[in-house]
């Protein structure tokens, strides 16, 4: 189903970019402006984590930032971060982990913090946290945090290209498009960033589907950043990535690519989704840094040099 790319507001799209050739090229991108406007207006992700304040010095100025909830650490933790990067001029998304919540009053609280903060964006996602606080999944927590009239104009959310551990495809497919709803009948807006998935193809069928069936938001193409492959690996267990990262083990096409450099690129899933990136309504990029923040925006300055 084609989607039309003036429903989709970050980036701005008005133009439609003749498509990319197969040919091979040491860098996708210059030649796609609308390519080159995801890789411009990417969102980089960091964790709240021993690495982050370097992470954070290793940051341009004014950049997107998608702000992490550490199942090591807190919200408050979270939020404490995504304070300070404000404060720096960045524009932050934090992360809330709808089981980390552990009453009424603790969401009251986050929802007063994140208005104290200023930002106008938050990224809601279920977590892990076992035993749960007050809410079970995402859905609980949208349906209260909105119910409070939040001072927030967009909500992104999740979804699973490669499915997910202990999730059913049915009950992702119908959580995906219960929250689309209920974000935009409050009056805001949304996105949906896909969870780490290494198969271009995998991706695309995923996306057919669901917008056939329905899905109309913006989706954010969910990439590794410029990462040793190592730490990838153990960085990506690690953080609850590890149904991606199992991808790997079951296609040597895949592994052998990854082989054959020291890092993961970007452009190993870019450029075969080049071509198709405005008629499957990809309107924004979402780089998992794991906070290797020099590599990953050395590799996109070199294309928008």
């Amino acid at each position: 189903m084609a989607v039309n790319p003036e429903t989709f507001p970050t980036p701005p799209v008005r133009y439609r970019p003749r498509l990319l050739t197969t040919g091979r090229r040491p860098l996708v991108g210059s030649d796609t402006p609308h390519l080159r406007s995801l890789i411009e207006h990417a969102t980089l992700e960091l964790v709240p984590m021993k690495s982050l304040d370097r992470a954070v010095s290793e940051l341009l100025p004014a950049r997107s930032i998608s702000m992490t909830c550490s199942p090591a650490r807190t919200i408050e933790d979270t939020l404490d971060e995504t304070a300070k990067l404000v404060a720096d001029g960045h524009t932050v998304a934090p992360h809330i982990s709808a089981r980390m919540v552990q009453s009424a009053a603790h969401l009251s609280e986050i929802v007063d913090r994140v208005h104290e903060i200023g930002t106008r964006e938050v990224f809601v996602v279920g977590g892990d946290a076992d035993p749960p606080g007050c809410f079970f999944d995402a859905i609980e927590f949208l349906d209260a945090f909105l119910d409070l009239d939040p001072n927030v104009d967009h909500i992104g959310f999740p979804a699973y290209p490669d499915s997910h551990p202990i999730i059913p495809s049915e009950a992702l497919h119908a959580a995906l498009h219960t929250k689309q709803a209920m974000i935009l009948e409050s009056g805001r807006t949304a996105h949906v960033s896909t969870q780490m998935c290494f198969s271009a193809d995998q991706i695309r069928q995923w996306l057919l589907a669901e917008r056939e069936a329905g899905l109309t938001i913006p989706v954010h193409l969910g990439i590794p950043g410029v990462i040793d492959k190592a730490k990838l690996m153990t960085m990506g267990v690690r953080l609850g990535v590890g149904t991606s990262l199992r991808y790997l083990s079951k296609n040597r096409k895949a592994i052998g690519k990854m082989m054959t450099q020291r890092a993961f690129q970007p452009d190993q899933l870019l450029r075969p989704l080049a071509s198709e990136l405005l008629e499957l309504g990809i309107g924004g990029l979402h780089l998992y840094t794991f906070n290797q923040v020099a590599t990953t925006e050395a590799w996109r300055q070199r294309i928008l040099a």
